[in-house]
């Protein structure tokens, strides 16, 4: 890996780290205690130790430093230029079936931008992590977006919409809309895996609404080091960390934002 700024060095140590316990967790699935938070919603207690392990080390070396967690919420909230944005565990509902597709994901924001990030398989012990100017990798290999053109032949992957959602028929109807205009669509739940899997051409492209910052800020930038395009659409300026991600190739990507936006979907 070709990726040197002791951010990228810290959150890629950070991942590692708690990924030991997590390991340990996922074999033995079935003496996990789990609370539910709500319909299709949980929250384990590796999501809790996982977070703890990870807020430690990213304290250790900057404790002023502003944190945005999934389980944790805020920290040093002061702090808006110097944030890290962490999900203990994308892909939480997997994660507690037995199903390896779950990721640890943490992005570094600075000044409102993501500057790098990593998405972390610990089951696949798939790495991937970009900093901006500097490429995106999966373990040590540099990564690219698929080159196909046309949305008709490519491979979309979604996810949601969550038991909680009001918006469910609108989602529905969108995903029939692109189901019936592209090759195929994939759900595998994780929304940060996702992203990652675009940026290494496993798919072509990728949207879902009701999404949390967390879930896809380290995507962000894997991504558009990956040579793909991220955009965000109807956004709520009242709920700045819920984001409509659409996320693509970029050579499909006026394609699918204009499934998304036929009138026929209400």
């Amino acid at each position: 890996m070709r990726l040197e700024s002791p951010q990228i060095n810290l959150i890629t140590r950070a991942c590692m780290k708690a990924s030991r316990s997590l390991i340990r967790d996922f074999g033995e699935i079935e003496n996990l205690q789990v609370l539910e938070k709500g319909p299709g919603d949980f929250v384990s207690s590796a999501d809790k130790r996982t977070e703890k392990i990870l807020i430690d080390e990213l304290q250790k070396a900057h404790p002023d430093y502003g944190i945005i967690s999934e389980e944790a919420g805020i920290i040093n909230k002061s702090n808006i230029n110097n944030r890290w944005i962490i999900d203990p565990i994308d892909g939480t509902m997997n994660f507690l079936n037995g199903v390896p597709q779950f990721a640890i994901s943490i992005g570094y924001e600075e000044d409102g931008e993501i500057k790098c990030g990593a998405i972390f398989n610990p089951i696949m012990n798939e790495m991937f992590c970009a900093e901006k100017g500097n490429g995106a990798y999966l373990n040590n290999s540099r990564i690219r977006v698929s080159n196909k053109k046309k949305i008709k032949d490519s491979l979309l992957v979604t996810g949601g919409p969550k038991g909680v959602s009001k918006i469910k028929d609108k989602i529905y109807s969108e995903y029939i809309n692109i189901s019936n205009n592209v090759s195929n669509v994939r759900k595998f739940g994780s929304a940060a895996l996702d992203i990652a899997y675009v940026a290494c051409g496993r798919f072509d492209g990728y949207w879902q609404r009701e999404l949390n910052y967390w879930d896809i800020a380290a995507g962000i930038i894997i991504l558009k080091e990956a040579g793909g395009f991220v955009d965000f659409f109807e956004e709520d300026t009242n709920l700045p960390l819920k984001k409509n991600i659409l996320a693509t190739n970029s050579n499909i990507h006026e394609e699918l934002r204009g499934l998304l936006n036929k009138k026929n979907i209400e």
